[in-house]
């Protein structure tokens, strides 16, 4: 996670005068076509380069056999592409006549049907089957995960066998998949969801009492989801594991992150509700799927093709499996869609804690005490990090808010992968996601702050087969710090409030004028038509066994397979393909960059402007909640509690002299030595997580008097053997620093075994 500090833009600071702002409007825009145009030179020179140094002197028999191979081949790739395309479409309505079932990699089972619910909801609880082999260790704490409901079905995390599921699987905990079906229950809104969720959450919690409770995994717009519901029932939620999830939706960086000024653009929420009258009162998801293809058209109109078309002999099952969840697209009822974007998209509510789910009932993100732990990438344009991370600094202005809250909160970055890449790709699974898996262990120990979390290789497993091994390392930050992925300082989102202002307008102008005319006049059997003609849908079934022109292109692409030919890779015409394909890419990314500016500075020009004409309302005061209760009840317990509260402020108090960073490896190996002697083990994950916050709170504002009074909490001379033979264990064990040695020894010289109990409060009596 990098070191971002989050500046919030304060109401009195003068804005720009229109004619400065709009000149540096105008300079970063001609920067930006500046770049995109030399851009693309530069793929068309390496592209054109590339084609040259494939070039080499061939007879003309060599060169008659080039093409001869080459176009065959080419005649045979077109013949499987575009059965491949007829197995799409096949599989597509193979899909849609099943109910669209989840696409899971497991088998799994129904526990819960929240649609017959008191209040209902398209919800259901699947348990996860273990595969052969695999065996779930009942005394480890289940994992229920969240998928997004954003136009496309459930499964995303189970989708491979290397994946959020089949890691924690291997790891031997029982793992849920909270599933949806295609079309909502009528009536149902975000609140029915959440409480859904919450009940889901409690049922597995009753099914499995064990000493932590249940893990939560949230993917994408499942991550504020699994938010959602640890705000709701903090009591239930364990840690909560937020991946790629977009909490801050004004965030990102200009020329990164395009889909933040769609909502502004647009005008703000009416679109979505005219989509949903005109889909008989139900959004379509696939809207939502056609916003993530619009990111990158030079994949989505060629480069997806492209790359199936260049590798038909290996692509296909891939290809295939992927369109299959990518194409599955599911509905959401108007309320549904207006909540998500009045509170998310654009109002951007949740973080400054003001999205209800009821009347004068809201999501209070700070009543949340499990450890969360975020996953975001740079490669991400979809959930870029600042979406991911900055709602921590709305949230938690200081780290000593932080701290005081008794949160947890632990950031992962991964450098390159795309948005899918963080849920789907097994190598990510594998590495990233099997460290969570395997650090969730130990999280209730952290004390509380925020960490960086980084993956390192540290060697080749033993025996054959075995992968390379990993450590993790936290290393404490500072709130204060979280800047370094701004480029402005936030003040980017400040026109972000005038396109909330705007929406609201237009969307009260569209209730009162627009919506009765369109609700009136559109059934919902003519939504669903709508639906079927939508071009996504389209171009599945139209390219299927239902277009009679693809309908008997098998046998003929089955001939193709048994013999096919393959061109020469360093020929010349496959050289010439490939330099034709990176030029039509090159094209895509261009019209791209320039269409993105365009679309910036249109932003920037009107919503800037706007916002110095807008009322601009107040900054609200950063809330501290009860942490200045939790500050105080812990400060009035100093010389309270018993071996365990002993064990964990002496191992606090050595902590704290050594270096920032906290390595796994050290957790397990400190849990080896004297895990089960220092008592923790023996609670409840909640009561050792509270035992480490209390302690640490003391340790982080009173380190002297929690030494002095250490004696207290360990009154005979038995249980103080017992914690210096802890702490000998753990200095003579574990790599420590000169300060942290030297307070060993003032340990041994406090901590002298008495001959007889001590009241509490006796040492403080005597020194006086």
């Amino acid at each position: 996670m990098a070191e971002t500090r989050t500046t919030r833009p304060q109401a009195a600071e003068a804005p720009p005068s229109p004619f400065a702002l709009q000149a540096r409007l105008a300079e970063i825009y001609r920067q930006r076509c500046a770049a995109a145009v030399q851009g693309c030179l530069d793929a068309t020179l390496a592209a054109q380069e590339a084609w040259a140094a494939a070039l080499k002197p061939v007879t003309p028999a060599e060169a008659l056999g080039d093409a001869a191979t080459y176009w065959a081949d080419f005649a045979q790739r077109s013949l499987l592409f575009w059965d491949t395309m007829r197995r799409r479409g096949n599989d597509w309505l193979a899909h849609e006549a099943a109910g669209k079932p989840p696409l899971l990699a497991f088998a799994w089972e129904i526990v819960a049907d929240a649609r017959g619910f008191a209040r209902p909801a398209n919800y259901a609880l699947a348990r996860i089957l273990p595969p052969d082999g695999v065996a779930i260790d009942a005394d480890k704490r289940p994992y229920v995960i969240i998928d997004p409901r954003a136009g496309h079905g459930p499964g995303i995390g189970g989708f491979k066998p290397d994946s959020e599921v089949g890691v924690a699987l291997q790891a031997g905990h029982p793992v849920y998949v909270v599933i949806f079906f295609p079309e909502p229950v009528p009536g149902q809104t975000l609140a029915d969801v959440a409480q859904a969720e919450a009940a889901f959450l409690r049922l597995v919690s009753e099914r499995h009492p064990t000493r932590g409770r249940p893990v939560v995994v949230g993917n994408c717009q499942g991550g504020w989801a699994a938010m959602l519901v640890g705000a709701l029932d903090p009591e239930h939620a364990g840690p909560l594991v937020i991946n790629g999830a977009p909490m801050s939706y004004w965030a990102g960086n200009d020329a990164e992150n395009p889909m933040r000024y769609a909502g502004g653009l647009l005008g703000g929420s009416w679109p979505a509700l005219l989509a949903s009258d005109l889909g008989g009162g139900v959004f379509d998801g696939a809207h939502l799927v056609e916003n993530f293809e619009y990111l990158n058209p030079a994949n989505t109109h060629f480069g997806k093709a492209y790359t199936l078309f260049s590798k038909i002999d290996t692509e296909p099952a891939r290809f295939l499996d992927f369109e299959r969840w990518w194409g599955g697209y599911y509905l959401m009822n108007r309320e549904e869609i207006r909540w998500i974007v009045d509170n998310l998209f654009v109002g951007n509510r949740l973080a400054a804690g003001r999205a209800e789910w009821e009347d004068g009932r809201i999501f209070d993100l700070r009543a949340i005490r499990s450890p969360i732990i975020l996953f975001a990438s740079l490669g991400d344009n979809i959930t870029p990090p600042q979406q991911a991370f900055n709602w921590v600094a709305d949230l938690y202005p200081t780290t000593a808010d932080l701290k005081a809250n008794g949160q947890v909160i632990v950031g992962l970055m991964h450098e390159s992968v795309g948005h899918l890449g963080i849920f789907v790709s097994g190598s990510v699974a594998r590495r990233e996601h099997a460290q969570i898996v395997d650090l969730l262990d130990y999280i209730e120990h952290l004390p509380p702050g925020l960490y960086g979390m980084k993956v390192e290789e540290t060697g080749q497993g033993i025996g054959a087969g075995a992968g390379p091994r990993y450590d993790v390392v936290l290393r404490e930050l500072e709130v204060e710090d979280l800047q370094r992925l701004q480029k402005y300082a936030r003040k980017d989102e400040v026109p972000f409030e005038a396109v909330r202002q705007v929406s609201e307008l237009n969307a009260a102008a569209y209730e009162a004028f627009v919506h009765p005319v369109v609700s009136a006049w559109v059934p919902r059997e003519a939504g669903a038509a709508l639906r079927a003609l939508h071009p996504l849908r389209a171009r599945r079934w139209a390219l299927s066994d239902l277009n009679p022109a693809l309908a008997s292109v098998a046998p003929f692409a089955d001939l193709a397979r048994a013999h096919r030919v393959h061109r020469d890779e360093a020929g010349f015409w496959a050289a010439t393909e490939r330099r034709s394909a990176a030029g039509i890419t090159a094209a895509w990314d261009f019209y791209r960059q320039m269409r993105d500016a365009a679309a910036e500075n249109l932003f920037y020009a009107t919503y800037a402007t706007l916002s110095n004409v807008l009322p601009r309302p107040e900054e609200a005061a950063a809330a501290t909640g009860g942490a200045p209760d939790l500050l105080r009840d812990a400060m009035s317990r100093l010389a309270e509690g018993g071996f365990t509260d002993a064990a964990v402020r002496a191992c606090l108090l050595v902590a704290r002299l050594g270096r920032r960073e906290r390595r796994l490896s050290t957790f397990k190996r400190i849990r080896e030595l004297a895990g089960r002697d220092i008592g923790l083990l023996d609670r409840t994950a909640s009561e050792a997580a509270r035992i480490v916050r209390q302690q640490a709170a003391i340790v982080e504002h009173a380190p002297d008097e929690a030494m002095a009074s250490l004696p207290d909490l360990v009154r005979t001379a038995g249980e103080r053997r017992r914690l210096l033979d802890i702490l000998d264990r753990l200095g003579g064990q574990l790599a420590l620093g000169p300060e942290q040695r030297a307070l060993l020894g003032r340990f041994s010289d406090l901590l002298a075994p008495a001959p007889a109990p001590v009241p509490a409060g006796e040492h403080r009596r005597k020194a006086g």
